[in-house]
């Protein structure tokens, strides 16, 4: 689904060093890949990982690597699953630009045609939005906003498109860009409106089938059930360690397809092949142009030689510029995985890559090396230095955290006492939350539509606490209850990770 935010171009923002490189730059994919992932995976934690290559309508690279679960010694292949996220997106935006292709609809109908339900804060947006701007990301929405209220959550999809109306957008419609899982909900569920099936049906008979992808799963629900599956891992305090599997099926075309690396390059080599499977024609070729078409800028990037590259976004896909190519992409991060996919038409190039963690940049410096071998570029190393700021950036987070921790072994005292925080506290999109005293002076916040989550707060002094989320997606944050002077406490400010959302919910009592 996520959850990474693709990152695209931010190997350029590196500075990288340039490492000359006698041997052929053309024979790295046969002579060296293997042992350069199999040392960045070890360097990464990345427990295991499934890598495909295809070029000229052929798979030149295709292996396993690593373990499906730590502790275990049962070793990826590649057909084993692995949830790719938000790499969901473009299945749903090919099947919708199928409809089209078929005329069944069109990409710039109204949304409320299909879904009279649908609306937006803004009243003039809802009457205009259409399909097309569901799929590209441009309702003017902060990016992941809302997420926190459906990520893993038991609300319905009914339920998640009438919280997408509640939410107030920090910018005018169509003029920014940002990333919204629950857009993508609302185009999935067009789909049955014209098709007659639901979302998971017309993707398996339309796309998974036809090109051969019969391993490929479209509901979370049922990776648990499948027998050669790679497990969910993140790293927690230091310590890498299994997590459940999300259940996403409420946001399911947004990012609830499990596939292996067997099953994916099928995908990829139809698209690269103008939809053809052989001399069957499963994805019309309009149909992929669509989605390749740029519909939002997402913003320029400086590469190393200063030279500007747009990041734009079709339905479904990054788009940019690298080496006078266009560069096709998309990154999926859920809970324990991460993948990328990447296109490049003119080259007839493709790449999958597949983890299960979700704390990793492997996936970025393997899309950059594996292309650079391509296109004869000096050899980088992007594993070592995308890992150099990876561990700097985490070096800085354990520091606050570390700070965070020794303020709260002081035992500072709140300001009032633990009781006055306990109670019922609401916001509008989420719902309620519900606070408790815990043991050992702390307070638990229990959350009515994530039933199997709490927070654990720490007093921090005055009205802040530490929370710590039990699910370690939504990591680590500082919560701030309000209190007039009487010491009455009035709400609280409740924040998740960047992962789940950037912003925070202001909840009353």
């Amino acid at each position: 689904m996520k959850k990474i935010l693709i990152l695209l171009s931010a190997v350029f923002l590196l500075n990288l060093s340039v490492h000359a490189q006698n041997a052929n730059r053309s024979k790295f994919i046969a002579d060296s890949l293997t042992n350069y992932i199999n040392r960045a995976i070890t360097n990464w934690r990345v427990p295991g990982a499934a890598i495909c290559i295809v070029k000229d309508n052929k798979v030149v690279f295709m292996k396993g690597f690593g373990i499906k679960e730590l502790g275990l010694n049962n070793k990826v292949d590649e057909h084993t699953l692995f949830m790719i996220g938000s790499n969901t997106k473009a299945f749903t935006a090919t099947a919708l630009a199928m409809l089209a292709a078929e005329k069944k609809i069109s990409l710039n109908d109204k949304v409320t045609k299909y879904l009279p339900e649908f609306k937006l804060d803004n009243k003039a947006a809802t009457e205009l939005v259409n399909i097309k701007d569901l799929l590209s990301h441009r309702l003017g929405f902060q990016t992941f906003q809302g997420d926190f209220t459906f990520y893993n959550s038991n609300l319905s999809r009914a339920e998640i498109i009438a919280r997408l109306g509640l939410l107030k957008a920090p910018h005018a419609f169509r003029t920014q860009w940002g990333y919204n899982n629950a857009a993508y909900l609302a185009a999935g569920e067009i789909i049955p409106k014209v098709a007659k099936q639901n979302w998971d049906i017309y993707i398996k008979e339309k796309l998974f089938a036809p090109l051969g992808m019969g391993n490929t799963l479209g509901l979370s629900v049922a990776m648990s059930k499948a027998l050669n599956r790679a497990a969910a891992h993140t790293i927690l305090d230091g310590r890498l360690i299994a997590i459940p599997y999300a259940n996403l099926d409420n946001m399911a075309p947004a990012g609830t397809i499990s596939s292996t690396a067997g099953d994916m390059s099928k995908w990829v080599m139809a698209l690269l092949n103008n939809g053809k499977v052989g001399t069957r024609q499963v994805i019309p070729a309009s149909a992929i142009g669509t989605t390749w078409n740029p519909e939002s800028i997402v913003g320029d990037k400086i590469i190393g030689n200063k030279q500007l590259s747009y990041s734009l976004y079709g339905l479904g896909w990054f788009l940019q510029n690298y080496q006078n190519r266009t560069v096709i992409t998309h990154e999926g991060g859920i809970s324990g995985f991460v993948s990328s996919v990447t296109l490049v038409p003119q080259e007839k190039t493709g790449i999958v890559i597949l983890t299960n963690t979700d704390q990793n940049n492997l996936i970025d410096a393997l899309r950059w090396e594996i292309l650079d071998a391509y296109f004869k570029l000096p050899y980088r190393n992007y594993s070592d230095a995308y890992l150099n700021v990876h561990k700097n950036e985490t070096a800085q987070a354990n520091a606050a955290d570390k700070k965070l921790r020794d303020s709260v072994m002081l035992s500072p005292r709140p300001a009032q006492s633990l009781s006055y925080y306990t109670g019922k506290f609401t916001n509008p999109i989420y719902g309620s939350a519900d606070v408790e005293t815990g043991e050992n002076n702390t307070l638990i916040m229990r959350f009515e539509h994530h039933p199997k989550m709490f927070a654990k707060l720490q007093a921090l002094g005055g009205n802040r606490f530490f929370a710590t989320f039990s699910d370690p997606v939504f990591g680590k944050a500082i919560f701030n209850f309000k209190a007039q002077p009487n010491g009455k406490v009035t709400g609280v400010t409740v924040k998740a990770s960047d992962f789940i959302e950037y912003g925070g919910y202001e909840f009353t009592r």
